[in-house]
């Protein structure tokens, strides 16, 4: 991928007068693409749809799925096209999906484009995620025009290339199953096997056994957006990644105020994608795929897996919690103490982010030096009977506060993507500067490090930006 030579594709997905708004260097070094590339004209080019590079045969995955709990035939191609599959020099393979990239036989009558607007929000959710250390799609970079596309209002059009190990979703196998399509269902369980659970190819139950690999995945995934406070907002089947990364940041948001029942989505008019249904509704979508494999697999094996899901999600959550509250021993009593501080910081509207990072700082060794944890509650005393236990709880394990402090910055995330500052990335891109999408590009890279010239981009947000209504519309 050294050289653009100026093929053209078809102007079905060409992006008029396409420009690079922006660049990642950390998701090119994945596949051995030089940065330096990014500076050469024909870049927005090749990822905007209008040049090809050899070996890229552009076609359109066919899914469907359950949205909002209702079974869909044809979901379309999700607006993407794959570009083709790199492998690195290490030997790892990922697909280039170029998301926006207009109509396909699958478009169901839509457009097929994405906005500006919608594009900026993937490519540094992603990036956001992936710096605390939860698995993703990566974005490489992002192209933008000035094309116009009609959603609730006029929008500029624009293009993320996305990449994945795959893009094959739980909605990949539901199409095949739904359709009693069981060969091609067989034929595409057999090329994933091969190519992503390569160790799973020999020996027999090979489909119960990927099947209980995803819900092993799934469950540790869900686990990790449950500990950071973020919520995914469409958790539809064909949302859902077979590698259990996150994939397709549509109406996400992390939470400012801690609130277990936030809804990030305001099209989920019922609640049904609230962050405390996540878990529950990873189970629900494994109970999809496992339907959808029934012809592979023998039902008592599938369910054998599906019923590893909850203790795995809840086991997972306990010890990242642990970890955010800087424990090192497990012991029974932690599920209370864990559920007691939530509950005080619901009821009081506290920070989950900002509230953890201080959290660090608490001193068992005189409560006096928490005053500033307890102007977090207008409800001082009730903090304090909290923090009585949990300091109690640290001088069991013999926790030193300095070493405690080191590690619990490890794991709690001093910035994250708020909704306002993407906003605010958003509003500058659309007058053509696109500065603000660097600037948090990098920040997000390393969120548990300070970066002191960069502390207002941790502090609590500003009122306007508190409950910005995030939709599916892109």
């Amino acid at each position: 991928m050294r050289v653009f030579p100026r093929r053209s594709t078809p102007s079905s997905i060409q992006l008029p007068s396409p420009r690079l708004v922006s660049f990642n260097p950390a998701a090119a070094e994945l596949i051995d693409l030089d940065p330096e590339q990014a500076k050469r004209p024909e870049c927005a080019g090749v990822f905007g749809g209008s040049l090809l590079v050899p070996g890229m045969e552009p076609l359109a995955m066919l899914y469907s799925g359950h949205q909002f709990g209702v079974y869909v035939p044809q979901l379309g191609d999700g607006r993407a096209i794959l570009l083709g599959e790199v492998r690195n020099e290490r030997g790892e393979k990922w697909d280039l999906h170029l998301k926006g990239a207009g109509l396909t036989p699958f478009s169901r009558e839509g457009d097929g484009r994405a906005v500006l607007r919608s594009t900026i929000r993937e490519y540094l959710c992603s990036e956001a995620m992936h710096g605390l250390g939860i698995p993703t799609t990566r974005g490489l970079c992002l192209v933008g025009s000035d094309h116009q596309v009609y959603r609730e209002q006029v929008e500029t059009g624009a293009m993320l290339v996305r990449m994945a190990p795959s893009h094959v979703r739980f909605g990949t196998f539901e199409i095949f199953y739904y359709r009693k399509q069981h060969e091609q269902l067989k034929i595409l369980a057999d090329y994933v096997i091969a190519n992503h659970f390569p160790h799973l190819v020999d020996g027999s139950n090979k489909y119960a056994r990927f099947f209980s690999e995803v819900v092993e995945g799934t469950a540790k995934l869900i686990a990790q957006w449950q500990a950071v406070g973020w919520a995914h907002g469409v958790m539809n089947t064909d949302n859902m990644s077979i590698h259990g990364i996150t994939l397709d940041y549509g109406p996400f948001g992390f939470m400012d105020d801690y609130n277990s029942g936030f809804i990030c989505n305001h099209s989920d008019h019922n609640g049904r994608y609230a962050f405390n249904q996540q878990p529950y509704i990873g189970l629900w979508n494994l109970s999809c795929l496992a339907q959808a494999l029934l012809p592979l697999a023998e039902k008592e094996d599938l369910k054998t897996a599906l019923d590893r899901y909850t203790p795995l999600c809840e086991g997972q959550y306990m010890e990242l919690m642990r970890a955010k509250f800087g424990l090192i021993e497990t012991k029974e009593e932690d599920a209370s103490l864990i559920q007691d501080l939530l509950a005080l910081m619901q009821l009081h509207h506290v920070d989950y982010t900002i509230f953890f990072r201080a959290l660090g700082l608490c001193r068992t060794e005189s409560a006096s030096l928490n005053e500033p944890l307890r102007d977090f509650f207008l409800d001082r005393e009730a903090f304090d009977k909290w923090a009585h236990r949990y300091a109690d709880r640290l001088r069991e394990e013999r926790s030193r506060d300095d070493d405690r402090l080191v590690r619990m910055n490890r794991v709690n995330p001093k910035y994250v993507l708020r909704n306002y500052l993407v906003q605010t990335a958003i509003e500058k891109a659309q007058q053509k500067d696109f500065s603000e999408i660097n600037r948090l590009l990098t920040l997000l890279q390393n969120p548990y490090s300070d970066q002191p010239a960069m502390n207002a981009y941790a502090a609590p947000p500003p009122n306007w930006g508190k409950h910005l209504a995030v939709s599916c519309s892109s």
